[in-house]
C-alpha cells in the first residue's frame, strides 16, 4: 500500500485524482473499461488507482455521494 500524503501538495494531487476518477466513472455508468479509455490510460492502471484511492466500493456513484 502507498504511503498517505504528507504535505499539502500531495493531498491536493490525491484529491484531484479521486475526483477525476469518480467523475469519469460516473459519466460512464461505472464501466471501468470505458472510463479508462476516456482518460487514455490502461484499464489495469485505472483499476489500481481506484483501489489505491479508496473508490472501489463507490464505483458508479455520483461524486457528491463520495464525501
Amino acid at each position: 500500500m502507498d504511503k498517505p500524503p504528507v504535505n499539502e501538495y500531495q493531498r491536493a494531487v490525491e484529491k484531484f485524482k479521486r475526483e477525476l476518477l469518480a467523475l469519469t466513472l460516473a459519466a460512464h455508468g461505472g464501466n471501468r473499461s470505458r472510463a479508462a479509455r476516456a482518460l487514455g490510460v490502461q484499464r489495469t492502471y485505472f483499476v489500481r488507482l481506484i483501489r489505491q484511492l479508496g473508490l472501489a466500493r463507490h464505483a458508479g456513484q455520483s461524486p457528491e455521494r463520495l464525501g
